[in-house]
């Protein structure tokens, strides 16, 4: 049987470990972290990750603002009210709930946010401080990847590390983590990649973030591989009462007979995506402080 890799415990101890710095800081009469969310829109998915930012500040003892905003608004409004938290020396983190309203520019959103207060680790900034010695707030989902390796004690050096899946939110910086810090070979495959499965087959670590339900199966993985699944899909299921389920990119229950260790969906690098977020404001109200 695999190493199940399990997200879920390890968010939760981080937190419990981030909740012991709070209380040290109320017990010292120091103002805890604040976090601040800025939503723009209606979008249904993005409420119920907005809730569980906001359910992780609570568990923490962060203080935290929730800022919503209608779907109307102009890029030229959202940006102005960004200056302001960019300037709040009150909020030492926030960040703005993807995806937004069509005229509204990510790039433009994201590049007009502090980096020191760039708690989800977006800006140009702060993914190009990967590749130097002096790495700033990370990109939250890879960060989280790289502390399930490192707390499950998986081995890097020297491995052969297969990314599939090329995006600026977790791929393309996952690949540069794990070549710079985790000291691993990296390849990285995208939706222009010929004969996926010839390079999968060659990964000692392969994580698979593309949004694609079951796209790996048990015949594209070497085995003894460690699987880190990314992926997380709404499925119909008509046992289920909501008439779905969540699905990963890897056929976990076939993977899992030859894998060394293995992420589960849900429950794998989910709940390490706001871990992250947790260690990332903390890390900002730490260097604001110094």
């Amino acid at each position: 049987m695999p190493t199940i890799i399990d997200g879920k415990k390890i968010a939760t101890d981080i937190k419990n470990e981030i909740a012991d710095r709070v209380k040290a800081l109320r017990d010292s009469d120091e103002r805890p972290p604040h976090l601040a969310i800025i939503v723009v829109g209606d979008d249904g998915p993005s409420h119920t990750y907005v809730n569980g930012k906001i359910n992780a500040c609570k568990a923490v003892g962060f203080d935290y603002s929730l800022m919503q905003f209608a779907a109307t608004m102009t890029e030229q409004k959202l940006v102005k009210h960004i200056d302001g938290l960019n300037a709040d020396e009150d909020i030492d983190g926030f960040i703005v709930q993807l995806p937004l309203p069509e005229h509204i520019s990510v790039q433009t959103v994201i590049e007009s946010i502090a980096p020191k207060k760039d708690v989800d680790g977006f800006t140009n900034q702060n993914f190009g401080s990967i590749g130097s010695k002096h790495e700033l707030l990370l990109p939250a989902t890879p960060f989280g990847i790289m502390e399930l390796i490192r707390r499950y004690s998986i081995e890097t050096e020297g491995k052969h590390c297969v990314v599939v899946g090329a995006s600026r939110l977790v791929g393309a910086p996952l690949s540069l983590m794990m070549l710079e810090d985790a000291r691993a070979t990296v390849t990285v495959c995208h939706k222009y990649t010929v004969n996926l499965a010839t390079h999968t087959k060659e990964a000692d670590i392969l994580v698979v973030a593309v949004g694609k339900p079951g796209l790996i199966t048990k015949d594209m993985v070497k085995e003894g591989a460690v699987v880190i699944d990314v992926g997380t899909s709404r499925v119909e299921d008509s046992s289920k009462k909501s008439g779905f389920r969540l699905s990963g990119d890897v056929d976990f229950e076939e993977v899992s007979k030859i894998a060394s260790a293995i992420t589960p969906v849900p429950g794998g690098v989910g709940p390490m995506t706001i871990a992250s977020l947790i260690l990332n404001t903390m890390s900002a109200y730490e260097s604001a402080h110094e």
